[in-house]
């Protein structure tokens, strides 16, 4: 078995004022001593760094080494594994543009979606329901 993290996972990890912090560091710190496979997908971690070292997103936004410092210590994992895009992807990713119209903000979840389809992983932990719209995927949240 694997499941997949969405960045929102690791950006409340990373911000100290939200409301979910503490809960999302010992899911992290669960997954981290956990055998089963943690997925990370290029277009997450992306989105992370992006996200964490933004100075309109975060009052006190991550330093790119502390970003970088992050994720890091979580492709040094035994089970991480990060998955990208194969030949196949853009006519996987057509096939799936084709069932839900993906446009705007919803491109990147089908980006993920999809990447995930590809490489058969079925559960994504994430406080985004709006993957729930891929019934392919298993959304769990991370806590609850």
């Amino acid at each position: 078995m694997s499941y997949a993290l969405d960045a929102n996972i690791l950006l409340y990890a990373s911000d100290a004022t939200s409301e979910f912090h503490s809960r999302a560091v010992t899911f992290l710190e669960n997954c981290a001593a956990d055998d089963e496979v943690l997925v990370l997908a290029w277009p997450t971690v992306m989105a992370y760094l992006r996200i964490a070292t933004h100075p309109a997103v975060f009052d006190h936004p991550l330093e790119a080494n502390e970003a970088l410092a992050n994720v890091e210590n979580l492709l040094r994992l035994p089970q991480a594994r990060v998955l990208s895009e194969g030949p196949e992807f853009f006519a996987l990713y057509r096939e799936l543009a084709d069932a839900h119209a993906p446009k705007g903000n919803l491109v990147p979840d089908a980006h993920l979606a999809c990447l995930l389809r590809s490489n058969g992983v079925k559960t994504l932990y994430t406080l985004d329901r709006g993957f729930r719209r891929f019934d392919f995927l298993r959304v769990e949240r991370p806590w609850d």
